[in-house]
């Protein structure tokens, strides 16, 4: 059985525009949950006897009531890597925090290292996160236009991948997950996963547009419905590992796995339902048998 997914293209774009609307609403007036890389604030290496409880230490900084935090481990169970919130630049309420950090965690601590991160520091990352994102996006443009031929290919593969990225940020200030480089790093990868499908679909159209002589409306739906088993099983897997890792992964990685988890599942449906029906939309054409 074919599933005429090219009927519903209406209905998608509709429910795709109000979705990127209510994002770009939602990132305007809530904005982003910004992390510690780019508010700037303090990083403290610690070296404990023995190997400490993370539940335990994230309970005690959570106490403190200073904001955001980082706890992870840094090379070795008994070295600990502690991001503490701070854009303050005043050096007195930063070593406030430092003492009641201190206090906190109790004796028998060896400090390695602790260091302010500045909020020009974090200025600049948010440069080069949004340049990250932006080349990233421009050179899939460039790589699917060639490869099809066809700038309509690589345009519905751009708007798809905006599609996904725009909804990213939406899901990340509606859930007010904190925002952070590894959340730069889930947005990029979910701009992977998601042209990986899309070539998947565009690859079998591009077979079946030599060997095929449908209507293009038909043609999509056929070459969708041919990959649709592959593409289900790979987003249905890679479900069930990113539910794993949400699981029993920690804190330290839950914001990167739930964005993930958002973005495999707005890849999949880009893929289908909007870059393939945006290629007729541009008025893409071809010579049938």
């Amino acid at each position: 059985m074919i599933i005429n997914f090219f009927k519903y293209r209406y209905v998608a774009f509709g429910f795709s525009i109000i979705l990127l609307f209510l994002s770009v609403v939602l990132f305007i007036y809530k904005n982003l949950n910004l992390g510690i890389d780019f508010k700037g604030g303090i990083m403290i290496e610690a070296k404990f006897d023995t190997t400490p409880n993370i539940s335990s230490l994230r309970q005690k900084i959570d106490n403190l009531n200073i904001g955001n935090s980082e706890i992870q481990e840094f090379g070795d169970p008994q070295i600990i890597l502690f991001k503490l919130e701070s854009n303050s630049k005043d050096g007195q309420e930063n070593n406030s925090i430092i003492e009641q950090f201190k206090k906190s965690i109790g004796e028998n601590v060896d400090y390695r290292r602790i260091e302010f991160v500045g909020p020009k520091v974090g200025s600049e990352l948010k440069m080069i996160a949004i340049k990250a994102i932006l080349f990233s996006l421009i050179a899939m443009f460039i790589y699917i236009w060639f490869r099809f031929s066809g700038w309509q290919f690589g345009l519905g593969a751009l708007i798809a991948l905006f599609h996904d990225v725009i909804s990213t940020l939406g899901f990340f200030s509606i859930s007010q997950i904190e925002f952070n480089l590894a959340s730069i790093a889930a947005i990029l990868t979910i701009a992977g996963y998601s042209i990986n499908d899309t070539v998947v679909v565009f690859d079998r159209i591009r077979e079946n547009l030599v060997k095929s002589d449908l209507e293009l409306s038909n043609l999509l739906n056929k070459s969708i419905n041919q990959t649709l088993s592959r593409t289900f099983m790979t987003s249905v897997t890679t479900l069930l590992a990113l539910l794993a890792l949400y699981v029993f992964g920690g804190e330290v990685i839950k914001g990167f796995v739930s964005a993930m988890i958002w973005g495999v599942v707005i890849g999949t449906y880009s893929s289908i339902f909007i870059a393939s029906p945006l290629i007729v939309l541009f008025g893409f054409k071809y010579n049938k048998k």
